[in-house]
C-alpha cells in the first residue's frame, strides 16, 4: 500500500511540473503573439499638421472664458478674442499651443492651453480620364490614388495610369508631380503620394496611334 501511495504521489508531481511548464510556455507564446500584432507606426494626432478647413477646440483650463471653436479659414488663419489673427495653416496641434501660449501669457493665470481637431476636411480635384471628375472632400489624409477611386475610378478604356499628373501650389509657387498609379494597382511598388489641400490630380488619355 505504501509503495502505491508513493507511486500516486510521484505521478501526481510529475504531472504538476508538466502543467506548469506548459502553461509558462502558452504564457511566453501569448506575449510574444501580443507584441507581434500590437499596432506598430501609427501616427499621434498631436503630430498632424493643420489645414484648412479644420475646425478646431482651443481650451483654455484656467480661464475658461476664453475658450473657442474655430474653422480654420482658406487664408491659413483664425481669429481670436484678445489676440485677433492667427496664423494656423501648417502648424501641429502642439505648435499652435505653444503660440497661443506666447500671445495669451499676459492673460493666462495657469499656462495651460489645449488644441484639438474636433473635424477636418479639405478640397481634392481630380480631373480627366475618371469617371466622375470633380471636387471631392476629404476628411482624412488620402493618397493620390485614393483620390481617384473616391472619383469612381479610372476610366481603363482611355486613362494612362502610368503618367498621373499632381499639380500643388504652395508658398506661390506651383509644382506638378508624375506618378505612375498603374504600378500602385498592380502592387509592384509600395511608394504612396500623400495629397495635400487643394491639390489637382489629372488622369492624362493614352495616347492613340491610327
Amino acid at each position: 500500500m505504501l509503495s502505491l501511495s508513493w507511486a500516486k504521489i510521484v505521478f501526481l508531481l510529475a504531472n504538476g511540473i508538466a502543467l506548469l511548464m506548459f502553461s509558462g510556455c502558452g504564457s511566453s507564446s501569448t506575449q510574444e503573439a501580443a507584441q507581434t500584432t500590437s499596432p506598430t507606426g501609427m501616427e499621434s494626432t498631436d503630430s498632424l499638421t493643420l489645414f484648412e478647413g479644420d475646425v478646431l477646440r482651443i481650451t483654455f483650463p484656467g480661464a475658461p472664458e476664453l475658450n473657442e471653436q474655430q474653422t480654420i479659414r482658406r487664408d491659413g488663419r483664425i481669429t481670436l478674442s484678445l489676440v485677433g489673427e492667427v496664423e494656423a495653416v501648417g502648424l501641429t496641434p502642439v505648435e499652435l499651443e505653444e503660440k497661443l501660449l506666447g500671445l495669451y501669457s499676459s492673460e493666462l493665470v495657469s499656462n495651460e492651453v489645449m488644441v484639438t481637431v474636433t473635424s477636418s476636411q479639405y478640397p481634392i480635384f481630380v480631373t480627366g480620364a475618371v469617371v466622375r471628375p470633380g471636387k471631392i472632400m476629404a476628411d482624412r489624409r488620402i493618397t493620390a490614388l485614393e483620390s481617384v477611386m473616391e472619383a469612381g475610378g479610372f476610366d481603363f478604356g482611355t486613362a494612362n495610369m502610368t503618367a498621373v499628373v499632381v499639380s500643388r501650389v504652395k508658398n506661390g509657387e506651383s509644382k506638378n508631380f508624375t506618378l505612375n498609379l498603374k504600378k500602385v494597382l498592380e502592387g509592384r511598388t509600395t511608394e504612396v503620394f500623400f495629397l495635400e489641400p487643394g491639390d489637382r490630380v489629372y488622369v492624362p488619355q493614352k495616347v492613340v496611334w491610327f
